[in-house]
């Protein structure tokens, strides 16, 4: 596999202690121990955090997380939880984005436009999982749709949550606003004003005093201390249409990075198996913290019994 780029924490070792303490304190408030698997793939070390990956007849759910997020975001207050049933479940930290992984990334749209797909192949492999029920977030979301067309046949179900690959980015003046007011000055007060006014709808749609400050925290890290030289994700057009996995689209109707109607109309336009568009009122871009929404997850997870 081809390296386009390599994205990077200015100063490795204490950034990662940094993050290494993070993950501490989000372990003590939720009181448990996230496992973990540190595997060599084709973009170098992957790290994936688990729960209950040692029960031998549990569900298994593999989740990709948003671009300029860690996986563990997921399970916030405990919101993994929230998924009411008995899953093996894998946290993949995508290589590229500020986490544990390997800062290597393949060419998002090179003409081998599913490398994305393959090295999630690979990581299915080394976990030793034989197929899986999916769940991606933004960014996340572009990821399961590549490797449902490279390997379909892993896949038992496709959860989408506010997919970055349904269409383009948003360029209205609100969102470019509250997208660039962090990056060009990340203050603790900017990262809080972009994450109020465009991956939450309080009071609907919020996290604990404790994990928004864990979030705040964590964005104000990633933006000043990791170079990112990642692509962004893109929409993915007619591709979307070479894969006819089993796909559940989980939106938020106040997402300001990938507008609600937008992403319907191309949804119903290129995928082919659509099971269910669930619309959730008064929640943002950060759906895969909304209770509800992961309620929803394990509803349909476990109607498949």
């Amino acid at each position: 596999m081809r390296i386009y780029s390599k994205s990077y924490f200015k100063g490795e070792k204490s950034d990662f202690v940094y993050f290494e303490n993070w993950v501490k304190q989000l372990q003590g408030n939720n009181e448990r121990q996230y496992e973990r698997y540190e595997i060599e793939t084709s973009l170098g070390t992957t790290q994936v955090w688990g729960l209950n990956t040692k029960e031998k007849d549990f569900e298994t759910l593999v989740i990709f997380p948003g671009a300029r997020t860690t996986s563990l975001i997921w399970d916030f207050d405990k919101g993994l939880d929230n998924l009411n049933c008995k899953l093996k479940i894998y946290m993949v930290e995508t290589n590229g984005l500020p986490n544990l992984s390997n800062g290597a990334t393949p060419d998002i749209k090179s003409l081998d436009y599913l490398d994305y797909g393959h090295w999630v192949v690979e990581v299915f492999d080394k976990l030793k999982i034989e197929n899986a029920f999916v769940a991606g977030a933004s960014f996340g979301g572009l990821i399961c749709m590549k490797l449902g067309i490279v390997k379909p046949e892993k896949i038992k179900s496709v959860f989408l949550l506010n997919p970055a690959c349904l269409q383009f980015f948003s360029l209205k003046f609100k969102n470019l606003y509250y997208n660039l007011l962090p990056i060009i000055s990340p203050s603790s007060k900017n990262v809080l004003k972009f994450l109020d006014n465009a991956i939450f709808s309080k009071p609907n749609h919020q996290l604990s005093e404790f994990s928004e400050k864990m979030l705040v925290d964590y964005e104000v890290f990633a933006i000043s201390r990791y170079k990112d030289k990642a692509q962004k994700p893109y929409f993915m057009n007619k591709q979307l249409a070479e894969t006819e996995v089993e796909i559940h689209l989980l939106l938020g109707n106040k997402d300001l990075l990938f507008p609600t109607k937008k992403s319907i109309q191309n949804a119903k336009r290129h995928l082919k198996n659509i099971k269910e568009i669930k619309v959730f009122n008064n929640v943002g871009h950060g759906i895969e913290t909304y209770d509800k929404a992961l309620n929803y997850i394990g509803e349909k997870i476990r109607s498949y019994h």
